[in-house]
């Protein structure tokens, strides 16, 4: 079955930077499109970026310029590197299987937090 497992979380500070990683397992990963996710407290899932199978990479608005998805299909691992993080990208990171969102599948998730 799926496995998606999300690490690499944690506190930092305003500005700072974090690369969460997911590994795959259970499904042919490089034939995959592979996303992020996250949900902040009391809002909606936020869709944050996508990767398709050619490596062709997509991301919401508010995170173009400071965050790169990218894929290592040898290892079977998802990674979102996020720079410059700012308060608001505090969330739960979700990695999931598809190239956007809602999806079938997806990992446990992982704390980010932002704060000074």
């Amino acid at each position: 079955q799926v496995q998606l497992v999300e690490s690499g979380g944690g506190l930092v500070q305003p500005g700072g930077s974090l690369r969460l990683s997911c590994a795959a397992s259970g499904f042919t990963f490089s034939s995959s499109g592979m996303s992020w996710v996250r949900q902040a407290p009391g809002k909606r899932i936020e869709w944050v970026s996508s990767i398709n199978s050619g490596g062709s990479t997509t991301y919401t608005d508010s995170v173009k310029g400071r965050f790169t998805i990218s894929r290592d299909n040898a290892k079977n691992t998802l990674y979102l590197q996020m720079n410059s993080l700012k308060p608001e990208d505090t969330a739960v990171y979700y990695c999931a299987k598809g190239s956007g969102w809602p999806s079938h599948a997806w990992g446990q998730g992982i704390q980010v937090t932002v704060s000074s």
